[in-house]
């Protein structure tokens, strides 16, 4: 069974080390403003709740891609960016109800969670258990 990204925000401190695993994962740097999950918070510290692509069923994101460079791993479930067929046109990040895709500062092309492969670093990083990875309802394709 497919494993999903679960978020539980009432146990969500904005300490920001998920941020800072995922940007080290991806770029070998900790800088949230890399990483590709985000904290949301809501009056100045009240509530925090991280997020970040939810790998949807639907993925507007690879529907609206006209190039095919997101393709869902067969794998983990993940709905990853090909990078040698991606042109930085953001029509993903445009179809993104939830606006998790973004494009890198550094190569101009797109950039979501691909979940680490299947061992997300922002899970292994959170020190309240805000963000675990659980087996799917009703997983994707």
């Amino acid at each position: 069974m497919a494993k999903s990204l679960v978020m539980a925000p009432e146990k969500c401190t904005s300490c920001l080390q998920c941020e800072l695993a995922c940007s080290f994962r991806h770029t070998g740097l900790f800088n949230p403003a890399r990483s590709r999950i985000k904290v949301f918070e809501l009056g100045h510290g009240e509530r925090s709740s991280p997020y970040t692509c939810t790998q949807c069923a639907e993925a507007w994101c690879r529907q609206a891609c006209p190039v095919d460079a997101l393709a869902r791993n067969p794998e983990t479930g993940a709905i990853e960016v090909i990078e040698a067929n991606c042109t930085g046109c953001r029509a993903c990040a445009i179809a993104c109800p939830y606006g998790t895709i973004n494009l890198s500062t550094d190569t101009a092309k797109a950039v979501k969670c691909d979940l680490c492969s299947g061992d997300p670093q922002c899970v292994v990083a959170c020190p309240t258990g805000a963000i675990l990875f659980e087996d799917a309802l009703g997983a994707a394709e």
